[in-house]
């Protein structure tokens, strides 16, 4: 075996193949090429849902809870955790993947459930909790993750108002003063690839809540709702902190953590790769293999592929992708430090096939890799 390995780095392929299956494809691929080339794998995601996956790959241990997921129903779920640190998916708790029948609830979905997973890892002891905070269901403003922590929002009559962004009109005093102590003593950190404000026509309403199916009446309701939400929250933390980059993150839950919890946030990506070793991988790869299920325009604004094209290129080491599609020009790849882009579709351009075959056509395509980027 000489010098040099192949570093495959991949998400999944959502709807088809699970992140470990996607490497194990690949893998297989590469070997088919030259069986005696060095192949080293590692599952990245970004902070949505994958991010748990991720962190298990890594070697953290699964930590199981039960929660409320978007609309109520209890929802098993995990937190991952290895030295004194924890990661917590917000999508696998309460995000649009939790959905019963995927049946979309724009003004009645929540974050609790992702509170509870964070007050789980909080009364285990952890010191650092990192909250991928992507695939929401719900546009709350993080106002159910901030009660399942100890918060109360009440109406006029001093009433807990329900849960989701719709009732958050009813609001007429918000009570922080039980937060869970820990918090006080906790590193948070938010995983997102997201930038937008809270409020505004780049917030967390006009961006994102028709994605969660709200039409435009619910729009603006929801709107109205979270500016009377975070005037509360403004007046009880003593800062605004509405049209701070990420707030408008996951319906809001980027404005509770950072305004009410202290919570700083990074690019997904990037802290989902320091915390799987991915850059002690680095030194001695000849060639990255990245991809996930499409590669498209979101894919150039931190998701997994591009994170990882950006570190390797920042060593020096050439990063081709893999994906079911793609939908970028080879110019947007390039300019993206991707120097080349295999897709299912340059074998199969049926798309219901390459879902159908996702496994065996990754395998030959890894194969192709493997032939056109050969050793040394």
């Amino acid at each position: 075996m000489s010098a040099g390995h192949v570093l495959v780095a991949c998400d999944k392929f959502k709807g088809s193949l699970t992140a470990d299956e996607v490497l194990a494809h690949i893998e297989q691929g590469l070997l088919r090429a030259d069986p005696d080339r060095e192949v080293r794998t590692v599952v990245v995601a970004d902070g949505g849902d994958g991010t748990l996956a991720a962190a298990f790959s890594a070697g953290f241990d699964r930590v199981p809870v039960t929660v409320e997921g978007p609309t109520g129903e209890p929802v098993e779920t995990a937190y991952a955790v290895k030295d004194g640190t924890a990661v917590v998916e917000m999508a696998d708790a309460c995000g649009l993947v939790r959905l019963p029948n995927r049946e979309l609830a724009p003004l009645t979905a929540s974050s609790r459930g992702a509170g509870q997973v964070l007050a789980a890892a909080l009364e285990a002891g952890v010191q650092r909790i990192v909250f991928g905070v992507g695939g929401s269901a719900s546009t709350d403003g993080g106002a159910g993750l901030l009660q399942a922590l100890g918060a109360r929002l009440l109406d006029a009559q001093g009433n807990e108002v329900a849960v989701g962004g719709g009732p958050l009109g009813q609001l007429a005093r918000i009570d922080l003063d039980d937060l869970h102590p820990r918090l006080r003593d906790v590193q948070l950190t938010l995983a997102s690839d997201v930038n937008n404000p809270l409020l505004g026509d780049q917030g967390a309403v006009a961006i994102f809540a028709p994605q969660k199916g709200a039409d435009a009446a619910q729009q603006e309701q929801l709107e109205a709702a979270l500016t009377t939400f975070s005037d509360l929250v403004t007046a009880a933390v003593g800062r605004d902190d509405t049209q701070r980059p990420g707030a408008g993150a996951a319906g809001g839950v980027g404005y509770a953590a950072m305004a009410a919890l202290g919570a700083d946030m990074r690019p997904g990506i990037e802290l989902m790769l320091d915390l799987t070793g991915f850059d002690a991988m680095l030194p001695g790869a000849t060639l990255v293999v990245t991809g996930e299920g499409s590669l498209d325009e979101q894919t150039l604004l931190g998701k997994a592929p591009a994170g990882v094209a950006a570190a390797a290129r920042a060593q020096g080491i050439p990063v081709v992708a893999v994906c079911g599609r793609s939908l970028l020009t080879a110019q947007q790849a390039a300019d993206s430090g991707i120097e080349q882009v295999y897709a299912l579709t340059d074998l199969e351009p049926d798309p219901s096939v390459c879902m159908r075959d996702a496994g065996r056509l990754l395998t030959d395509l890894a194969e192709r890799v493997g032939r056109e980027h050969p050793r040394g």
